[in-house]
Order: C-alpha cells, then structure tokens, then sequence
C-alpha cells in the first residue's frame, strides 16, 4: 500500500481526529523545553561543577529546536497560526535557520522526497565514505552551508530553484534582519565583556550538532527513491525521551505520508501504518552500526 492509498481509505471523522491541532498541548511542550534550556543555561552561568558537561545537553535542547522549526513551519505545532509563525522565527534565529527559507525549503523536500534531481535536501548528498561520513555528522559542513546560504540571502544573490519569485524579497529581508542580530548582540557581549552567550548558546550550539546529524541521517538515509511516503521515509524506533526532544519526528514516514498531522497525533497514526512502513531502524544505534558497514572503505 502507498501513502495515497492510506490516506484515502481513511474516513472523514479518523481524518478529522488525525489532524486535530492544540494550542494547549504545543504549549506544554514548548514550556518545557525552553524551560529546560531556561535551566541548563542557568546552571552553565552559575558554573556549577560539571558545568562543561552540561553545555553537551544544553547545545542539544537548542539544536533539537530544529525539529521544532519544522513542525511551526507546517503550522501544526499549535492551533493558532500566529504561535506557529512566531515560534518559528525564534527557533530558525537560535539554529541560524531562518524559517521563511527554510519553509520553502523544507516544502520543496516535501513535494520531491527522495527525487535525486528535485529533493533540495538531496543536493549535498548523504555520506558514502567513513571519512564524508566523520564531516557530516561533525556539522561543521552544516555550519558553513548555513551562514553561507544567510549571507547570499541577505546580498540578494541567492537563486535557489524552490523558492519562488514573489518570495526572494522577504527571504532576503529575512537574512538581513538575522544577520544584523547576531552582529547586535555580538557586539552587545564585547561591550559589556560577557562570554555566556558564547558558552550558553554558540559553543553549545557546537556541541549539540553532530547529535542532530546523527538524527536527521536516520530519516532518509538508505531509503529507496520511490514516490511512496511510506518507502522513502524512515520511522526510528526510540525512547520516550528523544520521541519527546523530537517532537514525535522519528515517526518520520508517518509524517511524510500524511504531514498535516500533528505531532501529538503521529503516535496515533503510527498505529495505523505500522503494517504498512517500508523503512524502519531499532534504534538509532542500529541505525548507524548498519550505515556504517555499507559505506566504502569499510573492510570486511
């Protein structure tokens, strides 16, 4: 079965149900995991003991803000369109992600999942080496790709195919705003001679990447390039604990195949496709112990 055929063997109230959204359960979670940044950061200010250690976590709560971003610009993190736009400028500015572009981006990836010529996340590539496999999950690559993508964005200069015509002039804006903000409050700490930005969010930021890499490779990564949501899609198979970082993104295929769902309802949805998954891992330890002994160079 493909992913259109589920969706349209699904009656009008299982849909409705489905893709019921709430402001409310988007609150709580947002609460928390900005209160949990809230405290790490606190804690890294204070320089508890241990407090470089802590930069580890706290560089993942800020980095896992992706997952959030993502689900904002699908405006299914909560019911009311304005919280879905604002939490989504908050989250892109913290990853340097701007959410204008990215919701361009991350569309295009939706209408051509897995189409080596028209998916945007495809055109760097996924790993086929230990060593192209070492640089990417390290994230400097994504680092560099990223403020690159800021800086031809804010020049004008950029002429990325997905986003559309009428859409350059705010992407730019965009851009520039961002940019201008972080040479704002850049300036801001030299002034007053303050490093906990740089420990509390850029270092951080650093450190919580590659744990990002690491996730996101798992949703694509070894999938077939087949129109089917269902195939070309990876659901991870985890803990409650990184369900809950991710907002509920390792149920991946699900959300590929019908994206208007809600994260809090993917598990529901989960149930309903499990026969149906075409790609799936135990784990993202599994994951990666079975990418890994495909890539070339790897002996035995």
């Amino acid at each position: 079965m493909d992913h259109r055929t589920f969706i349209a063997g699904l009656s009008a109230s299982e849909r409705a149900r489905l893709t019921e959204k709430s402001d409310a359960k988007g609150l709580v979670m947002l609460v928390l995991h900005f209160g949990l940044i809230a405290l790490f950061g606190t804690l890294i200010t204070l320089g508890v003991p241990g407090w470089q250690f802590l930069m580890i976590v706290q560089g993942i709560l800020i980095i896992f803000l992706f997952t959030l971003l993502h689900e904002t610009v699908h405006g299914t993190a909560f019911r009311s369109p304005w919280l879905n736009d604002w939490v989504a400028r908050i989250c892109g500015f913290l990853i340097a992600v701007p959410s204008d572009w990215f919701r361009y981006f991350h569309f295009a990836h939706h209408r051509h999942t897995q189409d080596p010529d028209k998916d945007p996340e495809l055109a760097t590539g996924k790993p086929e080496t230990v060593w192209q496999y070492i640089a990417h999950v390290s994230g400097l690559p994504t680092w560099r790709n990223e403020f690159q993508t800021l800086i031809r964005n804010a020049m004008g200069s950029s002429r990325d195919a997905f986003v559309p015509k009428n859409g350059r002039r705010k992407v730019r804006r965009e851009a520039i705003v961002s940019l201008a903000l972080y040479a704002t409050l850049t300036a801001g700490s030299v002034a007053v001679g303050s490093d906990i930005l740089l420990y509390v969010w850029i270092l951080a930021c650093l450190l919580g990447q590659p744990f990002l890499r690491l996730y996101l490779l798992a949703e694509h990564g070894r999938c077939p390039f087949v129109a089917n949501m269902l195939e070309n899609s990876r659901t991870t198979y985890t803990n409650t604990l990184v369900r809950k970082l991710a907002w509920n993104m390792p149920y991946h295929a699900e959300h590929h195949s019908y994206p208007t769902v809600p994260f809090h309802k993917l598990p529901d949805l989960h149930r309903l496709t499990k026969a149906h998954l075409g790609a799936t891992s135990n784990g993202y330890t599994e994951f990666h112990a079975n990418y890994l002994s495909d890539l070339k160079g790897v002996s035995g």
